[in-house]
């Protein structure tokens, strides 16, 4: 089942940018690719994820999985971001062990969602 990670492009997380230079989500983006999205795992630019008082954020989905969002992120995250990615797809339910989750994902979730058909 395709995993997709969501990263808010247009975050300026609280920085004054020069109208040529990337945004610091835009900066994050480009640092993930860099670093290489792990197999299964998509990777989307989105205009906003409603979370611009926390900094860049990102979001972690799949279909009939939990979803998360998650805030504060810089791009000297990528590392931690891309092995919390690659723990997410690899668990069927997209729950992943406290223990296992990076600690920028035990420290800077933001919300927890259910899969919507699990949904009443």
């Amino acid at each position: 089942m395709a995993v997709t990670l969501l990263i808010c492009c247009t975050c300026r997380a609280g920085e004054a940018v020069a109208e040529d230079a990337p945004v610091p989500g835009e900066r994050l983006a480009r640092a993930l690719e860099r670093a290489g999205v792990p197999e299964g795992v998509t990777l989307r630019r989105v205009e906003c994820l409603s979370a611009c008082s926390q900094g860049c954020s990102l979001a972690l989905t799949a279909p009939g999985r939990w979803s998360y969002v998650y805030g504060r992120m810089t791009d000297a995250d990528a590392p931690d971001i891309l092995a919390g990615a690659a723990a997410y797809a690899a668990a069927p339910d997209g729950l992943v062990p406290w223990r296992d989750r990076p600690p920028v994902f035990r420290k800077q979730s933001l919300a927890r969602i259910p899969p919507i058909g699990d949904l009443p």
